[in-house]
């Protein structure tokens, strides 16, 4: 069964996701063992930096690049719904700093995402520590 509450654009940049429904299931996955019953929509807008510095200024009024902003949208309680903006430009200069694969910078910035609609922070220190875990555990749950 096709799974259709996740959808992927692309603004500003030349991406492709591979592997969308695999990502999709795992997403899913994610947001039923972290307690909720489903998703109602959720897009992933994978863009460039000026696109994702425009989004953070107008909406969130940050002067700053960054590699991903989250908008919640929710408005069941138990169900997520949101959008998820992705600078794939950042996605792969971070991959470079931190030597790891595209691929696995792009699914660790994916399921933050998920992990902020689901309800975690990462502004504080020990909100950012716990995200990492939570990161760290999922990426370990995908199978592909």
């Amino acid at each position: 069964m096709a799974i259709k509450d996740i959808s992927f654009f692309v603004e500003d940049v030349t991406f492709n996701l591979s592997q969308k429904q695999k990502v999709r299931d795992w997403v899913n996955r994610t947001v039923r063992e972290e307690g909720f019953k489903r998703i109602s929509e959720l897009n992933f807008i994978f863009c460039s930096d000026s696109y994702l510095l425009e989004i953070n200024r107008q909406y969130l009024h940050h002067d700053t690049y960054t590699d991903i902003v989250t908008f919640d949208s929710s408005e069941e309680e138990n169900v997520i719904a949101g959008d998820v903006f992705i600078s794939i430009e950042r996605v792969r200069e971070n991959a470079q700093k931190f030597k790891v694969s595209e691929k696995e910078e792009l699914h660790r910035v994916i399921i933050h995402g998920v992990l902020h609609l689901c309800g975690y922070l990462d502004k504080k220190s020990e909100d950012k520590t716990l995200m990492t875990r939570k990161e760290n555990e999922y990426l370990q749950k995908r199978s592909f």
